[in-house]
């Protein structure tokens, strides 16, 4: 009898995120087979040999952490959007996504899937402009990929002037470059890039766009993302305009289903939650960036209709540990007590498995189980605001950070490595940002708040 030989072997390590149910085991061992894990118990069956073994003593190893709704190259905004009160494509003063040469939109979004990555992100779910430019960089990183073309057919010079006007040259354009993104990069890097189609929102999509995007999406068997329900002004400006609410609307024209990742979800009433939940949209809770507004998703009314919730850190950063965080502390806030409903295993689950299966992908990615893609993030307890590492996941959940996580694997193999980044110079990588940035801000042509609105130039 052939004794197991693993390609990589992790061993010593406290394992959560384990199988369906997302257990615990303490100490686990990881075996791992070309892409796949191949074995996962306490110990290392016997005889077992392997080309490379990592002694993990005193690391947590997680299953990947799947960001469902994120815009890596929005960095440029970082520091200065949240408060100015909404999202930076709906606010004057602020340089916008549309201005970006191809190759600044490339550098930024190299560095926003850099950051995200060596936070433990495996998978992103990514939408942005100048799509065909930011792949490359991207993807060369090693991490998993759900990419879009930002769609609209709204201008949205019109929209920061207070108006909108939808141009259905436009709306063909975005169309035919949609198909051509499609036909170029899905299924590339041997399946790590995978498309998906975001129709931006309610109120900079036409219901005909939004009908042309869904179909489009559904020709390809790919998932469609959207804003939904992220603001009041979005809610009163699609009441007025088509008498009824985003969610309202989006059901009206086929749109809710498990194929729609429903970004946001805020501002719904009791309606809209039964609409999401009967038809099984998952939806993509954005703690962080939501509550660095004022705002928060009813979480607890949505999960108690059934809707099922994943995670996701938006424009703020790729930090998905402090996103769990948050989660957990605002359905606390929301509760107003501790109760056994709300644990950092339910904010596991949405930032693990639930977005695993709202990309339809729950057989493969999302715990820790043989036959799954090896796609970890293994986080080093060895620091003082990990120490004592009483229970993994609690701790996790409550005192770590993104910058804990000392090793990343994406299909089984190392994509960073004590820290580093693997695959890519990362020096570079700030470098080629930072003067993006700097470009894209020069074309202001005047500082942020003689631009920005009245009220941030006036005493607090």
């Amino acid at each position: 009898m052939h004794s197991e030989h693993f390609d990589l072997l992790l061993t010593g390590a406290e394992l959560v995120g384990v199988g369906a149910d997302l257990e615990s085991l303490s100490p686990g061992v990881i075996g791992i087979r070309g892409e796949r894990i191949a074995w996962v118990g306490a110990e290392a069956p016997a005889g077992a040999t392997a080309t490379r073994t990592l002694a993990l003593a005193r690391h947590v190893i997680s299953p990947g952490f799947i960001n469902m709704h994120y815009h890596a190259g929005l960095n440029f905004v970082r520091g200065i959007a949240p408060d100015l009160g909404f999202a930076p494509s709906y606010t004057p003063g602020l340089p916008q996504a549309a201005w970006l040469t191809p190759e600044e939109a490339a550098a930024l979004s190299a560095l926003g899937a850099l950051e995200a990555l060596k936070a433990g992100c495996t998978t992103l779910v990514d939408s942005f402009v100048r799509a065909d430019a930011i792949v490359p960089g991207m993807a060369a990183l090693g991490g998993r990929l759900f990419v879009s073309p930002r769609l609209n057919d709204v201008d949205f010079a019109s929209v920061l002037a207070g108006e909108r006007r939808f141009d259905p040259a436009l709306a063909q354009r975005m169309l035919e470059e949609a198909g051509a993104f499609i036909e170029r990069w899905h299924g590339h890097a041997d399946g790590r890039v995978q498309a998906h189609l975001t129709a931006h929102a309610p109120d900079t999509c036409s219901p005909e766009f939004l009908g042309s995007v869904a179909a489009l999406a559904r020709r390809h068997g790919l998932r469609i993302g959207t804003h939904l329900a992220q603001s009041q002004a979005e809610v009163d400006w699609v009441q007025a305009r088509h008498g009824r609410t985003p969610v309202g609307l989006l059901d009206a024209l086929g749109l809710l289903g498990p194929d729609l990742l429903a970004g946001h979800c805020i501002h719904v009433d009791a309606d809209d939650i039964e609409r999401l939940a009967a038809s099984g949209t998952p939806v993509v809770h954005i703690p962080l960036g939501n509550a660095a507004s004022g705002r928060f998703a009813p979480t607890h009314a949505l999960r108690r209709q059934g809707a099922v919730l994943s995670l996701a850190t938006d424009t703020m950063h790729g930090d998905m540990i402090e996103a769990m965080r948050w989660a957990l502390a605002i359905g606390r806030i929301q509760e107003g007590h501790v109760s056994h409903r709300w644990q950092p295993a339910d904010v596991l689950r949405m930032a693990t498995r639930h977005g695993a299966a709202a990309l339809g992908r729950e057989a493969s990615l999302g715990s820790i189980a043989v036959g799954q893609f090896a796609d970890l993030a293994i986080i080093d307890t060895r620091r003082a605001h990990l120490t004592p590492c009483i229970d993994a996941l609690g701790t996790l959940v409550h005192n770590g950070t993104g910058q804990d996580v000392a090793h990343v694997i994406v299909g089984g193999r190392l994509v960073v490595e004590h820290h580093r980044c693997v695959l890519a110079d990362e020096d570079a990588i700030l470098a080629r940002a930072r003067e993006a940035a700097r470009s894209v801000w020069s074309r202001c042509g005047q500082p942020l708040y003689a631009r920005a609105p009245a009220f941030l130039r006036e005493p607090a």
